[in-house]
Order: structure tokens, then C-alpha cells, then sequence
């Protein structure tokens, strides 16, 4: 991860193309694109892979939980539970449609904690919203078991973990919607990109209408279209499918390179004592985009990250002070500070996150440290990477 890293003749020529009809939008000007349909051809290979009927294409991740949410008639007042170790999307996604973000701890699965998801259930919920964080994928058959109990709905929101899967289902595909994200700095990459998947025939009626203003997309005339709904512009461009076109082709091969270099830091350190890893729960396999460990006490997992900067060791994160993807710093959520005015609803109903009881959360994240695994490393980089974490993490745990 990232699958910029090695960019090659495949995307390049893909998004040629693309610039050789020079139709770059991808519905329409039938008559000019010789036959491409990147975004399509892009949908297709997606719901191949993950195993679903169908995909929808969008213009990034926040993009597809938000039409992913829309797609299932979720809207004002209507509660959404979501971890509190996330990246500021998801909140962002919920409001973006007046719904209400309800917070709720992890466990050492760094996701979801079901046993915290039933007691955050109210009248008002209607989704509940695990984030494989890192890779790695929350306890879904429990939390299923949740919402059949509870006849709500399952989202999962996969945009770290595509390659990954849950007793033998591509992660996405084992709720009733999922979503990844495409951006610049996941497994694979449009540039820009997002994608909903789901086996719900409405559901991706209502995505493919939703994500392009409401177009109905009947006919070959695009200005003489129905609008069944209102809807919004959550496209992609066919120069970014065309990018993603490459990369899905390549996601096996990325994961087996991440796989091999996550494997060889893991057994570098794991005889380390004081030092143990995120759980993965039985039937889970992590698309190993980063590795994810625990030290004894924050104070120590403050010292160990410290300690890695200061010899060399990029990419590793302590989320735990991190102003995008922990709920300590997102006080613009706290403090409902937007542009607009939010919806009454939201007003009234969202939790005072500033007296919230999130030291569960606390006792994982505080104690994390997640390490990035890139693609470009040479063997030796891998070796020296090893070599070096396993001297500071010994010498800070002495």
C-alpha cells in the first residue's frame, strides 16, 4: 500500500485510452468513445472480485457512504453507530445526509465493539457502521447477528481492508452494502475514487440514480432522462476509472507483496516481550496494509513511536494523538461547527461528545502503534526496517 507505488505501463495505457476518445465523462457521447466505458468496465470486474451483484462507482470513498447511506433511505434524524477510532469521513458522511453520528468504543480488534453497539442501540437507529481500520475487519458475524436482531442494516465501510475477507467473503460484501475508497493513498488507486457494492437490486438502482443527480439513465438520450428522486454529483471521471481499470487487475499481486513484507516485520518482533498484536477475529484475513501492535501503556506506546521517528522508521502511527482518525481531536464534531446549519435533528440528538466515557477506546488506541506496508521496499529495505524496529522497541521495552 499505496498502489501508486508502482504505477506502470497498464494504468498509462488505460488512460490512453480514454484521451484517444477524448470523452472523459463517463456517461454519454456514445458515438465518439469507440466502445470505452471505463467506469463500467471498472464495476464489472469490481463486483467479480467481490463476489456481488452489483457496483457502483463514485468520486471517493466519503462519496460512497454517503450514496451508500442515501441509497438505503437513510436520512434526518435517523442514527448511524460508528466506532470512534475512524477517519473523519465517516461522521462526515452521515451528516452529509442529517443523519446522527453515534459514537461507540473498540475493542482490541481496534473496530467495533459489538457488545458496545447493543447498548447504543435506540428507537432511532437504523445502521450500523463497522470500519475496517487498517485492514483489518471488526467481528461482523456478531455484529450481524446485531442487526438481524434488530432489523437494521449493515454497512460495512472497507475503504482500508479491500483485499481482505471474513469466513471466505470479500470484505464489503458480507453486509448489505459496502464501500471502498480509491483514493491516492489506498491498496488501489483511481487517483480519486470510491465504490459501493451491495447484492440489493434497490440499493444500486437507487446508488446508480442517487450518485448522478437522479438520472434515471433510461434511453440513449441523456438530456431526455427521468429524475425519479433528487439526487446529487458523486461521479467519477472515466480518466480516473480508467486507472482503477489497471489496478483491480493488480490487487492480487499487491496484496501478496504486502502480505510477504508485513510477515517478515511481524516475525521480527513478536518474540519481543511486552509487545502483542491486534486481534483478527476467527474466519478474518487482513489485506496487510498495516501492521498493528500493542504496547503495555500509552506512555510507553508514546515513547516506542517517539523512538522509531527518531531512527529512520517512517510511516508508523500513533492514532491515539492523530488529528484525523481519533475522537480526541474532532471537536469540530463535538462542537457541531459547520459552514451551514445543521438539521434540527442533528441538534437535538447528537451526543455532548465532550463529557462522552470512551477509556475503552482509550486502552487500545492509547497502547497502538500501526506501521504502513509499502509495496516499493527492495528485500533489503525490509530486512534493515526489521532489523532497526526490533533494536528500538527492545531497548525502549528494557
Amino acid at each position: 500500500m499505496p498502489g501508486f507505488e508502482l504505477f506502470g505501463e497498464s494504468e498509462k495505457g488505460q488512460v490512453q485510452q480514454v484521451l484517444d476518445t477524448g470523452v472523459l465523462m463517463r456517461y454519454g457521447f456514445d458515438g465518439i468513445r469507440n466502445g470505452q466505458w471505463k467506469a463500467l468496465e471498472l464495476e464489472k470486474a469490481l463486483a467479480e472480485r467481490m463476489q456481488v451483484k452489483h457496483a457502483q462507482l463514485v468520486s471517493s470513498g466519503t462519496a460512497a457512504l454517503t450514496v451508500a447511506l442515501a441509497s438505503a433511505g437513510i436520512g434526518a434524524g435517523d442514527e448511524v453507530i460508528m466506532p470512534t477510532f475512524t477517519f473523519v469521513a465517516s461522521f462526515e458522511s452521515i451528516l452529509a445526509i442529517g443523519a446522527v453520528p453515534i459514537l461507540v468504543d473498540v475493542d482490541d480488534t481496534l473496530t467495533l465493539d459489538p457488545a458496545a453497539v447493543e447498548k447504543a442501540i435506540t428507537k432511532r437507529t437504523k445502521v450500523v457502521m463497522p470500519v475496517h481500520m487498517c485492514g483489518s475487519m471488526a467481528d461482523l458475524n456478531a455484529l450481524k447477528a446485531i442487526c438481524a436482531k434488530h432489523s437494521l442494516l449493515l454497512l460495512e465501510d472497507a475503504c482500508q481492508a479491500i483485499g481482505g475477507s471474513y469466513e471466505g467473503k470479500p470484505l464489503g460484501s458480507y453486509g448489505d452494502l459496502g464501500c471502498f475508497s480509491f483514493d491516492y493513498v489506498k491498496t488501489i488507486t483511481c487517483g480519486e475514487g470510491g465504490a459501493i457494492i451491495t447484492n440489493n437490486d434497490d440499493f444500486k438502482m437507487n446508488a446508480d440514480h442517487y450518485s448522478d443527480h437522479g438520472h434515471d439513465h433510461i434511453g440513449t438520450n441523456r438530456g431526455a432522462e427521468g429524475h425519479p428522486f433528487l439526487g446529487y454529483n458523486f461521479r467519477i471521471s472515466e480518466l480516473n476509472a480508467a486507472v482503477g481499470c489497471a489496478q483491480i487487475q493488480r490487487l492480487d499481486e499487491f496484496l501478496t507483496i504486502q502480505e510477504k513484507h508485513y510477515t517478515y516485520l511481524k516475525t521480527a518482533i513478536a518474540s519481543i516481550d511486552g509487545i502483542t498484536f491486534r486481534r483478527i477475529p476467527n474466519g478474518g484475513v487482513e489485506n496487510y496494509s498495516f501492521m498493528s501492535f500493542f504496547l503495555p501503556s500509552t506512555e510507553i506506546a508514546k515513547k516506542a513511536h517517539t523512538a522509531l521517528s527518531e531512527a529512520g522508521v517512517d510511516a508508523c502511527f500513533y492514532w491515539f494523538d492523530n488529528n484525523w482518525h481519533y475522537y480526541k481531536k474532532w471537536e469540530h464534531l463535538t462542537n457541531a461547527t459547520s459552514l451551514g446549519k445543521l438539521p434540527q435533528e442533528v441538534l437535538n440528538q447528537l451526543p455532548d461528545y465532550s463529557k462522552a466515557n470512551f477509556s475503552k477506546s482509550d486502552a487500545w488506541v492509547g497502547r497502538t502503534i500501526s506501521c504502513l506496508i509499502k509495496l516499493s521496499w527492495t528485500e533489503e529495505q525490509v530486512k534493515e526496517r526489521a532489523e532497526t524496529m526490533s533494536a528500538v522497541l527492545k531497548r525502549v521495552l528494557e
